[in-house]
């Protein structure tokens, strides 16, 4: 039996592959900077009466919301949910005769209730 779990995938992670995300890194980071200092400019300054931002205080204040709100545990957090987790490990276990149970039980409590 093939196991093509994610610890099995072949790596293919070149270098314009590594300049290609850092772009678009990049790039993102700078539209959400312009949409930050506009959306600032465009309603607090005339609401209540704060001075507009440039740029870079945008970003920072981007930056600095990030840093304090959220965003430090990647994409699965720390509860273990990603690859690898809990999860992974129960369903591996499983029978094949328990894995159609609980797939029966995930469509029963995913059906609309139209």
């Amino acid at each position: 039996m093939t196991n093509y779990g994610f610890n099995n995938r072949p790596k293919r992670f070149g270098i314009g592959r590594f300049f290609g995300f850092a772009l678009m890194f990049l790039v993102f980071a700078a539209v959400m900077g312009f949409i930050v200092m506009f959306l600032w400019n465009a309603i607090l300054p005339e609401v209540t009466g704060v001075q507009p931002l440039n740029y870079w205080q945008a970003a920072g204040l981007l930056l600095l919301c990030r840093i304090l709100f959220g965003g430090h545990g990647g994409r699965w957090g720390k509860g273990g949910r990603g690859p690898g987790g809990p999860q992974r490990e129960r369903w591996m276990n499983m029978t094949d005769e328990e894995r159609q149970k609980a797939r029966e039980a995930w469509r029963n409590r995913c059906r609309s209730k139209d």
